[in-house]
């Protein structure tokens, strides 16, 4: 038997629960081309820059692909060869595919202005989480005293999520090293009007109100034009800042923009009623122009309704048309509080945060067997601190 070749190019929730749900199909021969070895898990970063245990947000693939037929390349997607389904990487190799299947994430986005990529901070990767703690620690240890202002650009998500677990995080370096507490400010600038502007406006006020009650700043309705070393100017106004996170903004990656694909206003790759771009070539998640493009369970799904159209076409059945699902949206925001918008159902505090917890297990298990996916889970609730006075804080 001739297996048909599945080439898959992405590290990510689409790519990697594609070729999970591939390889198991012995008609296929299934490859995966990522730029790093490791498997993001974007939900964790933000506990990653504060305080938490790296290793919960990056899994080796090779661990996730153990005693599975899927070969692995770390390699980077340059150009593509649709005519004779032929990829060719950076690093000069070419890759044959009778299937591509195309879920390569976004890449920050700073909008051109002046100074964010210079001197603000990210947590689009784990490297930028890490960086972002250590300055975090040093600035508190060196200085004696917390910053003027911390100040997070962007009101989605991850804005939110971080802006709700910096103040304890900071609390905990200054108990631990016996600094005198001070106030700590934290500030959350958004462009529009509201936090999480996708979500019902309810739901954004509940999380607003929590983060008030944490102490965060909101500044609505604020423009970012500009940032230099020690300060940020938002509506024509500086704000004091050796400490700027940049979430506010991202972008398709430019391999699709490069490679001649159709791109929607918004950035999105125009896909048909099977997630496909072109003949064969299928294009998952964030990079997808579909109704709820962006999030990890919609990256999850696309993967899982792609490998069943490829397998049903290797035994010469009807493709399916792709049907969106809507996800449950959880937005942690702050110790033990979370909020959780299942539906028409929406739950806050605490209820929210046992609902997230679940939510996280469901992530690592989709990737993982359960005792595994249970270690990495378990890693949420560790802290972990280069720093010699805070690890062995954190161990009483």
């Amino acid at each position: 038997m001739i297996r048909k070749k599945v080439l898959i190019v992405g590290g990510g929730f689409g790519g990697v629960k594609a070729a999970i749900e591939l390889s198991e199909n012995p008609r296929l021969d299934v490859t995966l081309i990522s730029d790093r070895p490791t498997f993001r898990f974007y939900p964790a970063l933000y506990r990653t820059a504060t305080g938490g245990v790296s290793s919960e947000a990056s899994i080796p693939l090779e661990r996730i692909f153990d005693n599975k037929p899927v070969s692995l390349r770390i390699e980077h997607a340059a150009q593509l060869d649709s005519p004779k389904r032929h990829l060719i990487t950076k690093e000069g190799h070419t890759y044959h595919y009778d299937f591509l299947i195309l879920s390569l994430g976004v890449v920050t986005n700073y909008f051109g202005i002046k100074g964010l990529k210079e001197y603000s901070y990210g947590i689009k990767s784990l490297e930028q989480a890490v960086k972002l703690k250590h300055h975090l620690h040093a600035q508190l240890i060196d200085e004696r005293s917390p910053d003027l202002n911390y100040v997070i650009v962007g009101g989605g998500a991850t804005g939110v999520e971080l802006a709700g677990s910096l103040g304890e995080y900071l609390r905990r370096i200054m108990r631990n090293h016996g600094i005198e507490h001070r106030a700590i400010h934290i500030d959350l600038v958004e462009a529009g009007p509201r936090l999480l502007a996708k979500m019902p406006l309810n739901y954004s006020q509940r999380i607003a109100t929590h983060l008030h009650q944490l102490g965060v700043r909101l500044y609505l309705d604020q423009t970012v034009q500009g940032e230099s070393a020690d300060s940020l100017m938002v509506n024509s106004k500086p704000i004091t800042s050796h400490t700027v996170v940049w979430t506010a903004g991202v972008t398709n990656n430019p391999f699709f923009a490069k490679n001649g694909f159709s791109i929607t206003d918004h950035g999105k790759v125009v896909v048909d009623q099977y997630l496909q771009a072109a003949p064969d070539i299928f294009v998952l998640g964030d990079n997808a122009n579909t109704p709820y493009s962006g999030t990890a369970q919609t990256a999850l799904y696309d993967a899982k309704f792609v490998a069943n159209n490829i397998a049903r076409h290797v035994v010469g059945k009807q493709p399916l048309s792709y049907v969106p699902k809507k996800p449950i949206y959880v937005t942690p925001a702050g110790p033990h509080w979370a909020a959780v918008a299942w539906g028409r159902v929406q739950l806050y505090g605490i209820g929210g945060w046992v609902l997230h917890q679940a939510a996280e297990f469901r992530g690592f298990h989709d990737l993982l067997k359960f005792l595994p996916a249970s270690e990495q889970w378990v890693k949420e609730f560790a802290e972990e601190d280069d720093c010699p006075v805070c690890a062995t804080a954190s161990n009483y």
